[in-house]
């Protein structure tokens, strides 16, 4: 598997809000962070934090260059080089450009989802699409909030993947939570389930 064709993005928008509305939602420290450092432990090209609120973006940077020129840098040098792969941007199409600059092609977008819906893809076949097309670029998509829209899952991803299904009727993971066992699922070197 390619894994510097592999990028990742939090988008804040467009996601359901609890009661149903399309917002955009709030950056939090806990995402930056723990994404960062997902993102670097399966060595994939880098992570993109997708908000179109400018206030919030200010906020995120500050955070960031907190720990890649500020104390942080000093004081915690795997926070640095989980952050060195980060970047914030306003919108989605901002990253497949940056994407298309860094590889010469627009990535494939993998969308993430609680809700179970037709055509979804398992982790094994997407593995083995990953394996099978080396060169093409691939954007892992996460949503925040209560989770990406309908509307941006059916006119935006090339895929869906399947949910994460626990044993109980609970299903609503933190993002940090589901992206870890996304990535799991999908990258570690031991995987061997679908």
């Amino acid at each position: 598997m390619n894994f510097d064709r592999i990028y990742m993005a939090l988008l804040h928008y467009p996601v359901y809000n609890k009661t149903g509305e399309v917002v955009a939602s709030s950056i939090t420290n806990h995402d930056l962070h723990d994404l960062a450092r997902l993102n670097a432990t399966f060595g994939l090209a880098g992570y993109f934090i997708v908000c179109p609120l400018e206030l919030q973006r200010k906020l995120a940077g500050r955070l960031i260059q907190h720990w890649l020129t500020g104390p942080g840098a000093e004081q915690n040098w795997t926070r640095k080089e989980a952050f060195q792969r980060a970047s914030v941007v306003a919108e989605l199409a901002e990253v497949k450009n940056a994407v298309r600059e860094q590889t010469g092609q627009g990535p494939k977008l993998v969308a993430t989802t609680a809700r179970g819906a037709g055509g979804q893809i398992g982790y094994r076949a997407l593995r083995d699409k990953m394996d099978q097309e080396a060169g093409q670029s691939w954007l892992i998509l996460f949503g925040t909030g209560w989770g990406l829209t309908r509307e941006f899952l059916d006119q935006e991803a090339d895929y869906l993947l399947k949910p994460i299904l626990g044993s109980g009727d609970y299903n609503h993971l933190s993002v940090r939570s589901a992206s870890a066992i996304i990535l799991d699922r999908l990258f570690a070197i031991d995987r061997t389930a679908d």
